[in-house]
């Protein structure tokens, strides 16, 4: 898989009579990767057809997290799934080195970083952060719902 390309947009299986729509691609850990990022995910948001508010904070949420794995870790690449089930988008990051302790969230207006993980907050129903395993780096992931006026 060479980076920067779409890698499975596939239905998954998650339990008997349900389906999730899945899609993954890998970009380079350069900070002209956060502007690819936004297109791939604006493409595949509108094949799905999820539109709104819920779009337009998927791929909001999606610029910052991919930014922040570019600029936070020392990652040749980073691996963005968006994964739609049901009433939900969830939206993964994942970097290839993290910095001790994780994202962490700029409290003040004088925080050089982290604010961007302030609108990750406010615009998602829940987010968090894991590491991958393996030691192969961090998981930063967000959900956001969808109202049964947007498909997916």
């Amino acid at each position: 898989m060479a980076p920067g390309s779409a890698l499975i947009p596939r239905l998954m299986d998650l339990s008997p009579g349900a389906e999730a729509l899945r899609y993954c691609f890998a970009l380079p850990a350069r900070p002209e990767a956060v502007a690819g990022a936004r297109r791939l995910t604006r493409a595949r948001l509108a094949d799905w057809r999820l539109a709104g508010d819920a779009h337009d904070a998927a791929v909001l949420i999606v610029s910052e997290l991919v930014t922040n794995a570019v600029v936070h870790t020392v990652s040749a690449r980073v691996v963005c799934e968006l994964r739609c089930d049901d009433s939900r988008l969830r939206i993964s990051v994942q970097d290839q080195g993290h910095q001790l302790g994780g994202p962490r969230l700029s409290l003040t207006a004088e925080g050089e970083h982290g604010r961007g993980l302030l609108l990750v907050e406010s615009m998602s129903a829940a987010w968090g952060s894991r590491e991958a395993g393996s030691h192969s780096g961090r998981i930063v992931w967000a959900e956001l719902p969808y109202g049964p006026e947007q498909a997916c």
